[in-house]
């Protein structure tokens, strides 16, 4: 019998969809939107749905796909073969 890997969702997901990428990403766009404008009134509306899309896909997300057992069929189909 063979033991079952932990379930993560980001092994089913490309490279430019990964934790690293997310959080580069929105680091990214945060802080060039301070170099561009250098105004903080504006770079803080700009954050705010940057931080929102970051915390949903690197917390909320993930656990909601494991919850789903979606991913227990994809292990399962794997073991099987």
């Amino acid at each position: 019998m063979q033991d079952k890997k932990p379930i993560s969702p980001w092994n089913y997901k490309p490279w430019w969809c990964q934790p690293w990428s997310i959080v580069l990403t929105g680091i990214t766009l945060i802080s060039g939107s301070w170099l561009i404008f250098k105004t903080i009134w504006l770079t803080v509306i700009i954050s705010i749905p940057i931080l929102l899309w970051m915390g949903f896909f690197l917390l909320i997300w993930p656990q909601l796909i494991i919850r789903s057992g979606i991913l227990d069929s994809y292990q399962n189909q794997n073991l099987d073969h």
